[in-house]
């Protein structure tokens, strides 16, 4: 295709800076959990943006930190791996002059690899507060370029979405134009279930939990296709258990509503889901558990 741009785009920064909402932004829909709390995004997420004349291939990657589990060590593989893999980089950060420590360790990580700082969250300070936070970063790093966006209200994401493409190199198509993300339906489900938990559940909890989808079977009810899922939620102590599953099983109940309901707006069919919880402890320090719940292949 003649004069066709293409390339691998890697999303990178500390945890809670917007980095998923960012990639669901410009792409126009949701292929990211969302959530206020840290270390959402477990592992690399592949998302395509297609148009005319275009292809890029966004790698969203967990947020940096110091690993306290090997969970915690697979995610900051899969941030290597795919600093190392891409053409260029976003680095998402938020609008502060003091930049934070695990800042200079991503900046030190990135070496010569073309990068765009994005500024996320530029809509909660006064334009004359900005300069100093451009003047910080532009000392830590040569950044190809620097923008102030704001994910959550669309903020200079049309101009975000206009210098990627510049920065693109003529390429390929390397995916279908009508795919958006390389993700199965039983990971897509498995992380809205922990979305919704994520956003319901309080303090540690939802760092020690995870999903995984026993079955998802199609049949015909009344002439309309129906998904019957049923899925496993692991949680690594018996107090957490009882959290979970809430008094006369309420929490339970309210995570399989609202899991339901995304899901069968993603399916776009009627959805009968199923949440058993198991206590599995220190999973997160399970090579073979890791290895099942498909947290260990981050090439």
């Amino acid at each position: 295709m003649e004069n066709f741009k293409s390339g691998y785009v890697g999303i990178v920064g500390r945890p809670n800076v917007g980095k998923s909402t960012i990639m669901n932004a410009l792409l126009g829909q949701k292929i990211a959990i969302i959530s206020a709390k840290p270390q959402t995004t477990r592992s690399k997420i592949l998302s395509i943006m297609s148009d005319s004349d275009s292809q890029v291939v966004f790698l969203d990657t967990p947020g940096f930190h110091n690993p306290k589990n090997k969970l915690g060590e697979n995610m900051m593989k899969a941030v290597d791996n795919t600093i190392a893999d891409v053409d260029f980089l976003l680095m998402v950060v938020e609008p502060t002059s003091e930049i934070p420590p695990s800042e200079y360790k991503i900046i030190e990580k990135i070496g010569d690899i073309p990068a765009i700082l994005v500024i996320n969250k530029a809509d909660t300070l006064r334009k004359e507060e900005l300069l100093p936070v451009i003047a910080a970063y532009s000392k830590a790093h040569d950044f190809k370029e620097i923008l102030f966006v704001s994910a959550k209200t669309g903020y200079r994401m049309d101009e975000l979405k206009a210098v990627i493409k510049e920065n693109l190199s003529e390429g390929p198509m390397y995916y279908p134009e009508d795919m958006v993300t390389d993700q199965q339906e039983r990971q897509i489900i498995a992380e809205i279930i922990r979305e919704k938990m994520l956003n319901l559940l309080d303090k540690e909890v939802p760092h020690g939990i995870a999903i995984e989808i026993l079955k998802m079977k199609t049949r015909i009810k009344d002439g309309e296709t129906m998904y019957d899922i049923s899925a496993n939620i692991y949680c690594e102590k018996n107090s957490h258990k009882g959290i979970i599953i809430g008094a006369g099983g309420k929490t339970l109940k309210q995570i399989g509503t609202l899991a339901r309901k995304d899901a069968e707006e993603m399916l776009s069919a009627k959805v009968f889901l199923e949440l058993w919880v198991k206590v599995k402890s220190d999973w997160r320090n399970s090579n073979n558990m890791l290895r099942e719940l498909g947290f260990t292949d981050n090439d």
